[in-house]
């Protein structure tokens, strides 16, 4: 029997990517995905709606520019395979839920999206009464993006 797991998604951020690194100093990038679906319903005859709220994990290098560029909001193209965790929470119940570990991904938008963040200089960032630090466009193609 054939197997075959992958997704691909697009929508925006629903919240500001959290990373965090392993004991092994490997990066992960904990993010929610928001994919919408709009139909028209002949029973009714109404315009539907829906929303997906989808939980992505992304690795090393991928997470770490996904941390750098995204903000909530933000679009974002993702590839990646399906997952399903499960666990005990403090209260002994059974948990589960899917993710999506992500593989390969896309910036959408440009750099007056909404969402978007320009990278800080630490010394800016640090220093008081600089100001904010001076924008910076995103990487708008797969070439501009350093891997």
């Amino acid at each position: 029997m054939a197997n075959f797991n992958r997704v691909i998604l697009a929508g925006n951020l629903t919240r500001d990517p959290e990373l965090s690194y392993t004991p092994s100093n490997a990066a992960v990038c904990k993010f929610g995905l928001a994919v919408n679906r709009k139909w028209f319903s002949k029973t009714d005859n109404a315009q539907r709606e829906e929303t997906l709220f989808i939980d992505c994990v992304a690795w090393a290098k991928s997470g770490e520019l996904i941390n750098q560029y995204c903000r909530k909001g933000k679009p974002l193209l993702i590839e990646g395979r399906l997952n399903y965790e499960t666990w005990t929470s403090g209260e002994g119940q059974k948990r589960s839920r899917h993710t999506v570990t992500v593989d390969n991904f896309q910036f959408l938008g440009g750099a007056g999206s909404q969402g978007f963040a320009p990278p800080q200089s630490e010394d800016r960032a640090a220093s008081p009464g600089a100001g904010p630090p001076a924008p910076s466009a995103p990487p708008s193609s797969p070439e501009d993006v350093p891997f």
